[in-house]
């Protein structure tokens, strides 16, 4: 019989309080092994080192703002740009593509971001050297619609599902008539493309109620600087015609003029890194927009907020488990006690006093390994029971089977604080008396 187990046979007669001990290690564990894998999750998220585009392009404002609406679609976006903005910037000599997305709407079904796009956003990588994958196809009519992976898995949409938008987002009632059609499912990516639905922008400005109305969008080209004609001006003055939306059949756009169509955000992608730099500090310097490099600010959240964040979380966390040592100490010390005749015995037998030691090292290491493994299948469980909440109320996909690297850390520290707990109770039954134990 070798000493573990023997250690094992030990932990076994004291069950109830071993378990105990053990336990409270499993619950340290199990937190540290949640606060480790949400923050992984989160930390790939949001510190992707590259994109498929070098700026994004949206309202004056928080560049953090901007990145988190336009990218995560994680906050509400700001004012919208013109389309003639957009036509201007992508003539520009620097700017080898750039694609508009207009956003705000919600799925009825779901409460899905709608992404608002051309087909050449599926051109862009959703991550470095990570391009689109679909079943079906892209956008190719006014009112096709390519979903995510997670909203087809959620609403149980596939190729030929049709569905209407909500207007202005979940916690609104204003449902529109008009239906798109799922033309593609993506393949998942891990980013928030997944819980996302892409529509034809030509169909997303045909919509009741997203076109601009002509007198702001006069003023609005004003501010831009942009000639307004004097017919339009005209035509901007006279009272609008009602319009009967109800019986809309997909057969027409509305005639809408690119003067009342608006952008939230556009995705450049330069020719050279360097044109990526000229061009920001271009539009920054103007008072009409503002180009973000989204790594800058999310790398900024990161710093500050996240990572603060687990950090205090992983310190309660190991404030956790080493009270838990604490328990086991204690619980392996008082019942040293008790269990001098048991040692008494075992060196009459012929056991050496390392032989002894070593037992009681053994049977802490024990309990805390295996409190360790119990915490770790645990927190991977506390992880799948929480990731619909978190996805329901912030959007971010979390996967309970991720691992992380620190995770294979905890053992062999543990392992450490085993030996440590046990060094005092060991040293206790090294020093024990034969002929004193035996005759207790």
């Amino acid at each position: 019989m070798n000493l573990v187990t023997i250690a094992i046979k030990s932990i076994k007669q004291r069950l109830l309080s071993s378990s105990l001990t053990a336990l409270s290690v499993a619950l340290g564990v199990m937190l540290m092994v949640a606060v480790l894998v949400i923050n992984g999750v989160v930390s790939d998220l949001f510190s992707q080192p590259s994109f498929g585009f070098n700026l994004v392009v949206g309202p004056k404002g928080s560049d953090l703002s901007l990145a988190l609406s336009a990218i995560y679609r994680l906050d509400r976006p700001g004012e919208p740009l013109p389309y003639l903005f957009y036509k201007e910037l992508k003539e520009h000599l620097a700017v080898e593509k750039a694609v508009p997305i207009a956003i705000g709407d919600v799925t009825e079904q779901g409460a899905f971001p709608i992404v608002g796009t051309i087909p050449e956003f599926f051109d862009l990588d959703y991550a470095y050297n990570k391009p689109f994958r679909v079943r079906g196809e892209f956008l190719k009519t006014p009112w096709d619609a390519v979903i995510g992976s997670r909203v087809a898995a959620t609403n149980g949409w596939n190729i030929g599902s049709e569905f209407k938008l909500i207007h202005g987002g979940a916690e609104s009632d204003h449902v529109h008539d008009e239906k798109f059609k799922v033309v593609g499912v993506l393949a998942p990516t891990g980013t928030p493309n997944d819980r996302s639905v892409f529509v034809s922008l030509s169909g997303f400005w045909a919509i009741s109620g997203h076109e601009k109305p002509l007198k702001e969008a006069v003023d609005r080209l004003e501010k831009f600087r942009y000639p307004v004609p004097q017919s339009l001006r005209d035509k901007a003055e006279k009272p609008k015609k009602a319009h009967d939306h109800a019986g809309h059949d997909h057969g027409h756009d509305h005639e809408l003029l690119d003067e009342q169509k608006e952008v939230t955000a556009i995705f450049v992608r330069t020719k050279t890194t360097v044109g990526a730099i000229a061009l920001a500090g271009e539009i920054n310097e103007d008072v009409r927009a503002m180009a973000v490099n989204p790594i800058f600010p999310m790398k900024r959240l990161m710093t500050m907020i996240v990572d603060n964040i687990k950090l205090m979380l992983l310190t309660l966390t190991s404030l956790i488990i080493v009270v838990s040592a604490v328990s086991i100490f204690v619980s392996i010390y008082n019942s040293m006690s008790d269990r001098r005749r048991e040692i008494g015995i075992m060196r009459a037998l012929g056991a050496r006093r390392e032989t002894v030691f070593t037992i009681i090292l053994a049977e802490s290491a024990l309990l805390c390994l295996g409190g360790g493994v119990i915490g770790l299948l645990l927190g991977h469980g506390l992880v799948a029971a929480a990731s619909p909440i978190i996805e329901s109320r912030s959007g971010i996909l979390v996967n309970p089977l991720s691992f992380e690297p620190l995770e294979l850390v905890l053992f062999p520290v543990l392992l450490i604080v085993g030996s440590l707990i046990g060094f005092l109770p060991g040293l206790a039954a090294y020093r024990t008396d034969v002929a004193a134990a035996l005759s207790e």
